[in-house]
């Protein structure tokens, strides 16, 4: 589950809103560290959330 706004309860991860990003933390595994969490993470929902981002406008804070 992807949480944009940071306000869901549990414990995260912080990730860099790209690929390589989430190509380099499934190589090494940190999901599973961050997370406490044993196993393998299908990693099609994070991939879709990063490409839905990437698709959205870039708005000003001025």
């Amino acid at each position: 589950m992807v949480d944009h706004s940071a306000t869901l309860p549990g414990r995260g991860a912080w990730l860099h809103p790209v690929d390589e990003c989430l190509d380099i933390a499934l190589k090494r595994r940190a999901f599973g560290r961050a997370l406490r969490v044993e196993g393998a993470l299908d990693p099609t929902a994070i991939r879709a959330a990063l490409r839905e981002q990437a698709e959205e406008p870039v708005t000003s804070h001025e």
